[in-house]
């Protein structure tokens, strides 16, 4: 059971991994990614602080160790997805819009739950 989940982290987390890379095009502000953002009413500059945590989330993520800054990046994820779902309500968006954040966040949840406990936080009591 352990190598299952084993392949279950390592596929969740290079999942996640790459949906999150959608950050570098918000990081450098590409004008389809530009676009999106306005039509759900957000200001430019947001996007950028939102690409630049997406890729700060991967490496927090992906590095070994520091399992407290983990925890943040899986939520992180998890908040700016299913914030992103919301939005996509808000403006009565398309349902693959509405629904694709939600998969991601899925997949957040995924490989959080799946994480060895070399990337846990532990408690020595």
């Amino acid at each position: 059971m352990e190598k299952n989940k084993k392949i279950g982290y390592w596929t969740t987390t290079i999942l996640l991994c790459f949906c999150m890379l959608g950050g570098i095009g918000q990081l450098f502000q590409v004008k389809e990614v530009v676009d999106g953002f306005v039509k759900l009413g957000y200001p430019t500059y947001f996007i950028s602080v939102i690409g630049f945590w997406k890729i700060m989330a991967i490496i927090a993520i992906v590095i070994p160790k520091f399992p407290l800054l983990k925890e943040w990046a899986y939520a992180g994820v998890f908040f700016a997805m299913t914030g992103a779902s919301i939005s996509h309500i808000a403006v009565n968006d398309s349902t693959f819009h509405i629904i694709v954040p939600l998969i991601i966040a899925s997949l957040a949840v995924c490989s959080w739950y799946l994480r060895p406990a070399t990337r846990r936080i532990t408690t020595n009591g």
